[in-house]
């Protein structure tokens, strides 16, 4: 075998790579079969029906009517929302990583590492009574508020609106913001900042030359993924507002529900479409970047 290789030399790395055997791949069948079956097949199935009328032809008519309000609106707000949220929790969630990871004792990130998981999966129903309960209308830290003189209702402030809805948004945003995060504060050595000390550069030439190139690839990907986060939620959304703010994922629930024009009953399916491929254009270059950041991250 030494003699083979040494005589032919070894394959292309991109050779080795491509070639597998059948064998390989078995241990990953039920996994294939899963996302194939739970993920694959109904995205396919749903973008063939959203080219469907309603004799089952094909027709663009449903991404026409898509585009025209007030299904508009709702993908504007949709945007908007999620970008906002990810604007205002990727800051501050990045500065809170990285004290966290750098200053922080361990048993401290553990504690908070276990808090950011609970809060970045805490969602629809609950979140939306845990807000109601807190600064609703009559909530216990509205009636505080409002005993020290500060009306939070007196302007257009309601969790109803999109103010108010961003406000809960970032309730998850900011925890996930920081588990994202983290990983890269994590892979900052401290000998690159001593090796910048030792060359006579001061902490503002270290964190503009070394560290904040290194870390911006990573909060880049992070704030792509809350706007994905944000841009797709739909349960605490349809609780708080009970569908009266125009938002794409209530629009394709109530869709589904049964409230669809009788000309287009494939409109939602059409929503979901657009609504998938929006999400890829946050989630592929995630991927894309958490994978070449991972590099430097790994070394």
């Amino acid at each position: 075998m030494t003699l083979k290789v040494m005589k032919e030399g070894a394959l292309p790395r991109g050779r080795a790579f491509l070639t597998f055997s059948p064998r390989s791949v078995l241990p990953a069948m039920p996994l294939l079969l899963i996302l194939g079956y739970f993920f694959l097949f109904p995205i396919s199935r749903l973008v063939y029906v959203s080219f469907l009328s309603n004799d089952h032809t094909f027709t663009l008519s449903n991404f026409e009517t898509a585009f025209k309000e007030p299904y508009k609106t709702g993908f504007l707000n949709s945007i908007k929302i999620g970008l906002l949220s990810a604007a205002i929790a990727a800051f501050p969630g990045a500065i809170a990583a990285y004290f966290i990871e750098s200053r922080g004792p361990s048993k401290l990130r553990r504690t908070i590492a276990v808090m950011s998981g609970v809060l970045a999966n805490t969602g629809g129903v609950p979140l939306a009574f845990m807000f109601t309960a807190a600064i609703g209308l009559q909530g216990q830290l509205t009636k505080m508020l409002k005993a020290a003189g500060w009306d939070i209702y007196s302007g257009h402030f309601s969790l109803g609106t999109f103010q108010g809805l961003l406000v809960v948004y970032l309730y998850f945003q900011l925890p996930l913001m920081i588990i994202v995060f983290s990983p890269a504060i994590v892979s900052l050595r401290k000998e690159w900042a001593e090796a910048a000390r030792n060359l006579g550069a001061n902490q503002f030439n270290y964190w503009r030359r070394i560290g904040i190139p290194l870390l911006f690839p990573s909060f880049i990907a992070s704030f792509l993924l809350l706007f994905a986060s944000g841009f797709s939620a739909y349960a605490t959304a349809n609780a708080l507002t009970v569908g009266n703010l125009p938002l794409t994922p209530l629009q394709i629930g109530g869709l589904l529900d049964g409230n669809v024009s009788a000309q287009q009953l494939n409109l939602g399916k059409a929503l979901g479409v657009v609504m998938i491929v929006i999400s890829a254009m946050a989630v592929i270059p995630y991927l894309a970047i958490q994978r070449r950041a991972a590099r430097w991250q790994q070394r």
